[in-house]
């Protein structure tokens, strides 16, 4: 059963998702908070106990009090594993770029139809980066042509983890890259792990907006 967090300010739309996730087989919606703070306090006592409650957070961007990009990092920052999707109506560059350098590993719109948003979900479990196709076309270009590249020496990666890179790129989930590739899903995730650490990311749409910056991939 996947366990997830929502953090949504709007009272009809958290219930909305609830009732999604409760007739949904293999969802089960764990914690709902209307704003960041009371879901990081959670976080950190979780931490302290040496447990982790949930294994997706869902997270809006417009939040009362702390702003869904702090939030995130905050997330990241406790559990650095958690997947952590972005649910909002914003889609301006400015937002999507700071969601994602945040450690974001998605980014949908709200007006996702609810079947194509729990496939973005589990697709997000097994190690993918879903983005609406408005959303992509704007982080390409953010990353293409705006961020500015990192100073210091260039990267070395091995033919197999550049092989890896590219299909993150290409949008392949940590099972398709596998298949692709003709090795084990614990393989890949070590490659990736080894990317996280030398590209100095945290999240897959991080390595993915540093591979195109940096021309490290087609």
């Amino acid at each position: 059963m996947t366990r997830v967090l929502l953090i949504e300010d709007d009272g009809r739309y958290r219930d909305t998702l609830a009732t999604l996730f409760s007739v949904t087989d293999g969802f089960q919606l764990v914690d709902a908070y209307p704003a960041a703070e009371p879901a990081l306090d959670h976080a950190r006592r979780a931490l302290a106990a040496d447990t982790r409650p949930w294994d997706v957070a869902v997270v809006d961007m417009n939040l009362p009090g702390m702003h869904g990009v702090e939030a995130i990092a905050a997330l990241k920052a406790i559990f650095s594993e958690l997947p952590i999707l972005v649910l909002t109506v914003y889609e301006d560059p400015a937002t999507v770029l700071r969601a994602v350098t945040a450690g974001a590993d998605g980014y949908l719109l709200k007006h996702t139809h609810p079947r194509v948003l729990i496939e973005h979900l589990e697709l997000i479990l097994t190690g993918g980066a879903p983005l609406t196709p408005g959303v992509a076309a704007t982080l390409l270009d953010l990353v293409r042509v705006h961020a500015p590249s990192p100073a210091g020496p260039p990267l070395e990666l091995s033919r197999r983890e550049g092989e890896v890179l590219q299909c993150l790129v290409d949008g392949l989930s940590y099972k398709q890259i596998a298949a692709e590739l003709g090795i084990g899903i614990e393989t890949v995730r070590s490659h990736i792990r080894r990317l996280y650490r030398k590209l100095q990311v945290h999240s897959v749409a991080e390595a993915v907006s540093r591979a195109l910056r940096e021309g490290l991939v087609r």
